[in-house]
């Protein structure tokens, strides 16, 4: 154990830190998330909705890689943090090094073999004869080389975790807008469709790979690749810690596909085209979530580990005022810009684009709700309480949300379909504000039995 030496965090006041996190991470996550956007535009220009549609229903793929990345790189990073914490360097190396190998090993095995059986896949989320062409395009490369991007994600986790926010910004940027322009080479110059969308983005991700690389030359780096033994305790820890953020993201790829069948059966091929819409600009308000997610995480882990409780509580509450505030007035933006955002996709049939619109207006009241749930999520991970971490997201994205999206559309229709969302993140923060009380009644009664 290596205590001669200082963090970051140690000499920064938590709002300072938290402000010197939050800023580089949203801002990273919002240029991805508009290079998403401008992806689809493209695609709809030039190809139509029901290329659009294809991708839409191929992205559980994308989602599922994006997963695997997060449930080793968040597992790893935070006990990375909290070893940093503890002043255990050594400890934090071997955590980093396993982790980057689980997460090679373990999606080039997952891409290999999903490849071998990839059509009958294709169908199984939902395509039909209209969207296989495209489904199948983007998926195959996906499922090839999608190991370049499952590091690149996990290795940003790892960076921003070791006090330089700045570089995975960076590394973001340079996702972002490589995939803009290369995409638009793909689909206008060379023509390659739907096929090089998919090659533009796994291009990018090797961009975004290199940026991220240069952090391993800092002075103050601490990532060092060490050997290790398979420790099966410490890998169930890193798998229960960062299987919260496995979940959340393969809850994307269940919202999705239960969206696109649901949606298919109701309203055919236009009713996925308008959710596939509506999927793109809520995948840019998810990753500023993540990103305001993602910045207390290092924070709170840290500080956990370093057993400063009151810094570790102060935290919390900025991203949850944060996300709060945030919530509301994204709510605001799409109720009043709604009719413009989903125009911006394309020239698509009225009822792609009444059903776009009217959906959005419905959806986006999980907002006010959604960013607190994503905080205390992140903040039950962080400090290793993975149960309630783990009921969060696999309720508002999987059981409750799949149970409504069952139950509401026979009584409902279309509207009980967007109904699901804002309902289940409802319900999910009813849970949350039961369970916090309670453990604080529970902490304070434990406090005072000790004093008497």
């Amino acid at each position: 154990m290596n205590t001669n030496w200082s963090h970051p965090l140690e000499q920064q006041t938590v709002r300072q830190a938290f402000i010197r996190y939050l800023v580089p991470s949203i801002l990273g996550m919002l240029v991805v998330g508009f290079n998403f956007i401008i992806d689809g535009i493209m695609v709809g220009h030039k190809l139509g909705s029901t290329a659009l549609a294809g991708i839409g229903i191929a992205s559980p793929v994308y989602t599922l890689f994006v997963a695997m990345s997060l449930w080793i790189g968040m597992g790893g990073a935070t006990l990375y943090s909290t070893h940093m914490g503890e002043k255990d360097l050594l400890k934090a190396k071997q955590i980093f090094s396993k982790s980057i190998t689980i997460i090679l090993l373990a999606t080039l095995v997952i891409g290999l073999t999903a490849f071998s059986f990839k059509d009958a896949l294709v169908y199984a989320l939902g395509a039909n004869a209209e969207t296989f062409p495209h489904a199948a395009d983007y998926m195959n490369i996906m499922l090839l080389f999608g190991f370049v991007f499952t590091i690149e994600n996990a290795l940003s986790i790892f960076v921003r975790n070791d006090g330089n926010p700045n570089t995975s910004m960076y590394a973001q940027i340079t996702f972002a807008v490589a995939n803009i322009v290369i995409n638009y080479v793909m689909l206008y110059v060379l023509e390659w469709g739907v096929r090089g969308v998919a090659l533009g983005t796994i291009i990018s991700a090797f961009l975004a790979l290199l940026v991220l690389l240069t952090h391993f030359f800092k002075k103050t780096n601490h990532l060092t690749f060490t050997r290790f033994k398979w420790n099966w305790k410490l890998l169930s820890a890193i798998a229960l810690i960062g299987f919260p953020s496995f979940l959340a993201e393969l809850g994307m790829s269940v919202f999705s596909v239960s969206h696109n069948v649901s949606l298919e059966r109701i309203a055919g091929t236009d009713g996925v085209a308008s959710f596939t819409v509506l999927n793109y600009i809520h995948g840019v308000v998810l990753l500023a979530f993540l990103g305001l997610a993602s910045a207390a995480q290092p924070l709170i882990s840290y500080y956990h580990g370093a057993k400063q409780r009151d810094r570790e509580k102060l935290a919390v509450r900025l991203a949850g005022w944060t996300a709060g505030i945030c919530g509301v007035l994204l709510l605001l933006i799409v109720q009043i810009g709604a009719p413009y955002f989903v125009q911006i996709f394309g020239n698509f049939s009225s009822t792609v684009t009444d059903n776009a619109i009217y959906g959005l207006r419905i959806f986006t009241f999980a907002y006010l709700f959604m960013g607190i749930n994503f905080v205390m999520s992140t903040y039950f991970q962080s400090i290793g309480n993975a149960k309630m971490a783990i009921w969060i997201t696999a309720a508002r994205e999987m059981i409750i949300m799949v149970a409504l999206i069952a139950l509401l559309p026979p009584f409902f229709g279309i509207t009980g379909i967007w109904l699901a969302v804002p309902l289940s993140e409802l319900l999910v923060l009813v849970s949350i504000t039961i369970y916090y009380r309670k453990r604080s009644l529970a902490e304070r009664l434990s406090q005072l039995s000790i004093h008497n």
